[in-house]
């Protein structure tokens, strides 16, 4: 799905990544290892575009979505909890709006006959497959759902997000990422700021995601549970490991000795 190919990073004299290759399989759930300063942030970056390499290059195909979870983001003011994570089904709310105005002219045309009055069937056909595909539930019970999995408490749903710590509104955009279905989620440290209740939810809810995950994590317990692939960074390179956190030490270890 997405390839890393001959992936160089320096600043000045330093080389943070050193000619690395790898490749992001479809439903493929990687954790990203190494020493605090190795890279693991600068990849993701690089990943979802928002850093560009000194040479190489990420091959990304048309048309997937990637989800991304920094560590440091901005919060949006001026919506309620519930309202903000809604915001991730914007696309939706558009093919609704434009699925209307196809059936609206539709409606006001007489020339059945015509090629203009086939495609907009065309269309209007087209529209109503991809929202009966994307829309399985009504997007408000999903936004609740993952919600409250993330801690939240009914009554809090309604209240403005700038009331809420850092901590919290980092718990809305996860909400917002999760509710996007991306085909591929980034996840930079995403269990810093959740109670164990929380973790635990959010790890149910990775090992049943459907799509690729490459997740930074200090939470061993969690990389564990939920990945089954290892990739360090160490000194600029990488090793892969095809095994969950627990068994790439043991085969790290044995690789060094």
């Amino acid at each position: 799905m997405i390839s890393i190919n001959a992936l160089t990073v320096a600043y000045g004299g330093f080389t943070l990544l050193d000619n690395i290759n790898f490749h992001i399989s479809e439903n493929d759930k990687i954790g990203l290892v190494g020493k605090n300063g190795a890279g693991k942030s600068t990849i993701l970056k690089l990943i979802c575009g928002e850093q560009t390499p000194t040479s190489g290059k990420v091959e990304v195909p048309g048309g997937v979505r990637i989800g991304y979870l920094p560590q440091i983001m901005q919060h949006h003011k001026g919506r309620s909890v519930l309202d903000e994570a809604l915001t991730a089904f914007a696309h939706l709310y558009e093919m609704e709006d434009e699925l209307n105005e196809v059936s609206l002219q539709l409606a006001e045309r007489t020339d059945y006959e015509s090629d203009e009055y086939s495609a907009l069937i065309v269309k209007m056909n087209e529209l109503t497959d991809q929202l009966s595909l994307l829309r399985s539930e009504d997007p408000t019970v999903l936004a609740e759902r993952t919600l409250r999995g993330l801690g939240f408490k009914k009554e809090e749903l309604s209240r403005p997000t700038e009331t809420f710590s850092q901590g919290w509104n980092m718990r809305i955009e996860l909400a917002k990422i999760l509710l996007g279905s991306p085909d591929v989620l980034l996840l930079d440290e995403p269990t810093n700021h959740l109670d164990i209740e929380s973790i635990e939810w959010l790890e149910s809810y990775l090992k049943d995601y459907r799509g690729s995950l490459v997740l930074i994590s200090h939470d061993r317990k969690f990389l564990d549970n939920v990945t089954t692939r290892t990739v360090e960074i160490m000194l600029g390179h990488i090793h892969d490991y095809k095994v969950p956190y627990s068994k790439y030490q043991l085969l790290r270890a044995e690789r060094i000795a």
